[in-house]
């Protein structure tokens, strides 16, 4: 009777175990995706820094640097380069917004996805080529402001849109990536301590500095 009673309890044992796993399936580890974080092609860079100083030469803009931004890159990365013509490499990098569009100003709805007009009152930024010459007061960040003249059909209402170069206090020093940078109104708008790095270099410069907007 004993090994009887044994045998019943083991077999209850492994019924009851059995039940236990299949009412609790095994669940796997859920994979977590993160979001990679998009970096410029230094190649890319390299033949866009090449073009701009011929532009620089015929048109007689500083040949010491230029200032490209590659808005193909989302804003929350550094994606405002300044590039030393002398080295023929990145000296600086910044974080730098873009225009909102029809999205909420200040928010980061198209981080990823910027759409670019040369229209008055699209608050959007506009591609292309600009010659920075003509410092003055801003009423943003650190109250310094560079006109930006357009050189190309694609930017030609620069200044009558009024697009600047200027700092904003919102823009951060470091990325904030995934999350991007706040938009404004078309301008192109760095941090407050960027502005104070390189505003001192457009004024040393001697010439009009070079700023390509590309995507």
């Amino acid at each position: 009777m004993k090994i009887l009673a044994v045998i019943l309890a083991v077999h209850l044992i492994l019924a009851c175990s059995n039940e236990s796993r299949g009412n609790h399936p095994v669940v796997a580890n859920p994979v977590i995706k993160t979001e990679k974080r998009p970096e410029a092609d230094p190649s890319e860079m390299k033949s866009k820094a090449d073009k701009a100083l011929k532009f620089c030469v015929s048109k007689k803009l500083s040949t010491e640097f230029c200032i490209l931004i590659d808005m193909s890159l989302h804003s929350g990365t550094k994606r405002f380069f300044v590039w030393d013509f002398n080295t023929n490499s990145v000296a600086k990098k910044y974080l730098v917004g873009h225009g909102c569009g029809l999205n909420p100003w200040s928010s980061d709805a198209s981080k990823d996805s910027p759409k670019f007009s040369n229209e008055d009152g699209s608050h959007l930024s506009a591609l292309g080529k600009y010659k920075l010459q003509g410092r003055g007061h801003s009423d943003w960040g650190i109250n310094i402001k560079y006109l930006m003249h357009g050189l190309e059909e694609t930017n030609s209402n620069a200044l009558k849109r009024y697009i600047v170069f200027h700092s904003w206090d919102q823009m951060s020093d470091e990325e904030v990536f995934p999350k991007g940078s706040p938009e404004g109104w078309g301008c192109p708008t760095v941090s407050n301590n960027a502005m104070k790095e390189i505003d001192p270099m457009i004024q040393q410069a001697g010439k009009p500095v070079l700023m390509w907007i590309y995507q």
